[in-house]
C-alpha cells in the first residue's frame, strides 16, 4: 500500500510542471520604453501574436499582458505587474491599463513616442514602436 501511494504521489508531482506551463501562456515583448529613471516593457500572451505589426495581433477584445518596470539601475530590481493592453478605436495608439495600480492608463503611439506611465518612475519614456522587435 505504501509503495502504490508513493508512486501515485510522485506521478502527481512529476504532472505539476506541466500544469504550470498550461497556467500561465508564453509571452512575447510588444512595447520596450525607456526613460531617465528606468525602463518599461509591455508583453502580451503568444497565442494572440501571429507576426511583427499591428495587423498581426488580435485586438477583439482587451488582452490581458504583463507591464515591466525595470528599476534595476535604482538597485531596486524589476516589478512585473498585470496589464491590460488594448487598441484605441483609431487604431492610432495602444493602451496599457495598469488596473491594480490604479494608475491613469497610458496611451503609447503604434509609431512610438514620449509617454508618462507613472509620475514617479516611468515618466518622459521613449517607446519604441508597437510589436517590431
Amino acid at each position: 500500500m505504501n509503495r502504490a501511494f508513493l508512486t501515485a504521489s510522485l506521478l502527481g508531482l512529476a504532472a505539476l510542471p506541466a500544469a504550470a506551463e498550461d497556467s500561465f501562456p508564453a509571452m512575447l515583448r510588444v512595447l520596450s520604453c525607456k526613460g531617465p529613471d528606468a525602463a518599461m516593457e509591455v508583453f502580451m500572451p503568444q497565442s494572440t501574436i501571429r507576426g511583427r505589426g499591428l495587423a498581426n495581433v488580435d485586438f477583439a477584445r482587451p488582452v490581458l499582458g504583463v507591464y515591466v518596470l525595470d528599476l534595476t539601475d535604482a538597485g531596486k530590481g524589476k516589478i512585473l505587474e498585470p496589464a491590460r493592453i488594448s487598441l484605441t478605436p483609431d487604431k492610432q495608439a495602444v493602451v496599457v491599463d495598469q488596473f491594480t495600480r490604479k494608475l491613469p492608463p497610458t496611451r503609447v503611439p503604434i509609431g512610438g513616442g514620449t509617454v508618462n506611465f507613472d509620475n514617479r518612475f516611468g515618466t518622459d519614456a521613449k517607446c519604441g514602436p508597437f510589436n517590431s522587435e
